[in-house]
């Protein structure tokens, strides 16, 4: 017998990544040009699951979808255009463009340009400080688990079993579907009904909560609103208990209300969340204490039993956004590199539903600041069909919320056309300790959809500008020369 055993090489560096995904490469990159010494390793994609199964596709997929509902909406701005007809196989080439187009910069050639050795294979912890692949072995000072996380198949009867799709398979699938069906109504469930109900399939998504169950209540509802109105099918409070197929239609049998209704579909999507992917890393070689979220951390994302090691994005046991995984980098970088102070939680975190009118929330929002501090909880807002930008073209559903305590904002939520934009504003406000005054004190060009955001903050202040008091003082004032 021969030994087919692979050689292996010895590696010390000042940094091991494990996962090339927006942390990891962001880590890696930002000591690559400090001069340290790098290894990555990744046993998937560069890139990660954002760009290769996540965030860029999916946008690229709406993209797609929204041009075909722009087709749909001329008629009412006066432009005449036949019914959109979808080319499936054209419109996964415009997802894959948008891959292989941003694909460069997270690329094993750029990294290695850098200085990054990079390893495209599996890694685990052979002891606390020493990461093994097939054929490779190396030392580290500092050790960043990156890993990311993947789709949650849920235990239900028969699915395993089943032809179902998740993120990591639904941009590449050979048909387009006839019908298709979704467990989950949280962001990636809504965003992918949408978008194939205006590229002309049926779609139905069963959720056993609320859908958008974690957006402000009111501004879900907008944009449920709108999407049922599109031709979704959202079946709320209804528990997927059983999963079956003839092997060309699929059948989910649900309980809601004491009744079992089952839907069919020709294809199934499962978004009911993600897990983090830990699995064979040998944490306990690494003495890295973890749980099924991640690695536990404290708030310098740093590993409580074992110091050289670091968990950056959905690794680290909090909220699984690529922006996150950035904003992580970065505090490893300040904290590792130039020994400051920065924490992990120390700014508000953004989140985006990229649906049609899109839901945006920052800070907590308006029942979990009333959870926490009572009374002391105000909100002012501000609807977009007051906007003279939304009016002029024609989409005015939504409204931006501000939520306020003793002048400071601690939350905000925006439903409506382009929310996500609009929210930046109001994140720099809150990222750097500015008060809801702060957001009246700037000329916002008109006319633009981001006025919403001075509109609502001046209209907190409105009573008090006008009260009976303010106005005899100005009574007064006017007696002066």
């Amino acid at each position: 017998m021969h030994d087919t055993k692979l050689p292996v090489t010895d590696h010390k560096a000042d940094l091991v990544v494990i996962g090339a995904g927006s942390g990891g490469l962001s880590a890696a990159a930002g000591a690559a040009m400090f001069g340290l010494k790098v290894v990555l390793y990744e046993k998937h994609e560069m890139g990660g699951d954002c760009l290769n199964y996540g965030c860029v596709p999916s946008k690229a997929l709406l993209s797609a979808a929204k041009a075909a509902q722009s087709a749909r909406d001329a008629a009412r701005y006066g432009v005449t255009v036949s019914a959109p007809i979808t080319d499936w196989d054209v419109v996964k080439a415009h997802v894959r463009r948008a891959i292989e187009t941003i694909a460069p910069v997270d690329s094993q050639e750029r990294f290695e340009g850098l200085g990054v050795t990079v390893i495209r294979e599996a890694a685990s912890f052979a002891d606390p400080d020493t990461i093994t692949s097939a054929t490779s072995r190396t030392r580290a000072r500092r050790i960043v688990v990156a890993t990311g996380s993947t789709a949650f198949i849920p235990p239900i009867e028969g699915l395993a079993e089943a032809p179902y799709l998740t993120n990591e398979t639904i941009f590449s699938m050979p048909d387009f579907p006839e019908h298709l069906v979704i467990l989950g109504g949280g962001p990636i469930g809504m965003e992918m009904a949408q978008a194939f109900t205006r590229l002309g399939a049926k779609t139905t998504v069963i959720e056993m909560g609320r859908a958008l169950g974690k957006s402000d209540p009111a501004h879900a509802a907008v944009a449920i609103g709108a999407l049922r109105k599109e031709g979704v099918t959202i079946l709320e409070g209804h528990k997927a208990v059983r999963v079956s197929t003839d092997g060309k239609r699929i059948q989910v049998y649900t309980k809601h209300d004491g009744a079992s209704p089952v839907v069919e579909g020709s294809h199934l999507l499962v978004a009911v969340g993600r897990r983090t992917m830990l699995d064979g890393l040998n944490l306990e070689a690494g003495k890295v204490d973890h749980d099924r979220k991640g690695v536990i951390v404290g708030d310098n994302l740093r590993s409580r039993s074992n110091p050289r090691v670091w968990a950056l994005g959905d690794a680290a046991g909090r909220e699984q956004f690529t922006h996150v995984a950035g904003w992580h980098a970065s505090v490893f970088a300040r904290r590792a590199f130039f020994k400051q102070g920065t924490k992990a939680d120390s700014l508000p975190i953004p989140s985006v539903t990229y649906t049609s009118p899109e839901v945006a929330q920052i800070g907590m929002t308006e029942a979990e600041a009333r959870e926490k501090h009572g009374d002391a909880i105000t909100t002012s807002s501000f609807a977009f069909h007051e906007n003279d930008r939304a009016i002029a073209e024609d989409k005015t559903l939504g409204e931006a919320k501000l939520v306020i305590r003793k002048g400071s904002l601690v939350g905000a939520s925006i439903v409506g056309d382009g929310a996500g934009e609009i929210l930046q504003v109001i994140g720099v406000a809150m990222s750097n300790g500015l008060k809801v005054k702060d957001l009246t004190n700037f000329i916002s060009p008109y006319p633009t959809r981001s006025e919403v955001v001075k509109r609502a903050a001046s209209a907190h202040f409105t009573d008090t500008l006008f009260s009976p008091s303010a106005k005899r003082l100005v009574g007064l004032l006017q007696r002066i020369p």
